[in-house]
């Protein structure tokens, strides 16, 4: 078996595939710089197992004197890098049990340890996020203001979007809002990892309604 999750003893295959997932983050940056945008202030991205998380953040890292501040966004029944990090002391931890989310592709409870590493020195903060926040990125992205590209972005690749607005719009995350330094001049890069994988769940959300805001 060929999996990009790494342990001590497991790493050499995970690493390159992890260089792979680099590759996204690269080509997103050219695409950045067609728009005219030399370096994205931030970068919102979603984590499982880390090893996409690890990989976009280890490529902003080695590429710019001044990293733009990261936001790691997990799926709150799979939060392994917010506990981590909530825990302060360096070490990773780990989430068992079922991990019910409708983010299939985040539902990991245990971190990468090359991931880790990476996200533990470079990124800014962490968000642990409920489906509802997955949704409305979804329900933002497949409608969209005029003029904007429709992005068909399933609940693993919308949860970023849904996070960044969910920061910008609540006044209850106001504080956070401040700490990343995020206004009407910040350039957010999201990567959506994945389309409508399950066109009815994606019906049952975007067209019904499913997940809604607590």
């Amino acid at each position: 078996m060929v999996q990009d999750t790494a342990w001590d003893g497991y790493e050499e295959i995970p690493a390159w595939i992890m260089q792979g997932y680099g590759t996204m983050a690269k080509e997103a940056i050219e695409q950045l710089k067609e728009y005219g945008v030399d370096r994205p202030t931030h970068v919102f991205v979603q984590a499982g197992v880390g090893s996409l998380a690890g990989a976009v953040q280890g490529y902003v890292a080695s590429i710019y004197d001044e990293c733009p501040i990261t936001v790691v966004v997990e799926a709150d029944e799979a939060d392994c890098y917010y506990k981590s990090a909530e825990a302060g002391d360096g070490k990773p931890r780990f989430v068992g049990g079922d991990m019910p989310t409708i983010m299939a592709g985040l539902a990991c409870g245990e971190p990468n340890t090359i991931g880790f590493e990476v996200l533990k020195n470079y990124s800014s903060a962490f968000v642990s996020a409920p489906d509802w926040v997955s949704a409305k990125g979804m329900r933002i992205l497949g409608n969209p203001l005029r003029g904007d590209e429709k992005v068909i972005s399933g609940e693993s690749g919308a949860v970023t979007t849904g996070a960044l607005v969910s920061i910008l719009e609540s006044e209850d995350l106001k504080d956070l809002r401040e700490a990343l330094k995020l206004d009407e001049n910040s350039k957010v890069l999201l990567i959506s990892t994945e389309g409508d994988t399950d066109p009815d769940k994606y019906r049952d959300i975007v067209w019904n309604g499913e997940c809604q805001s607590k």
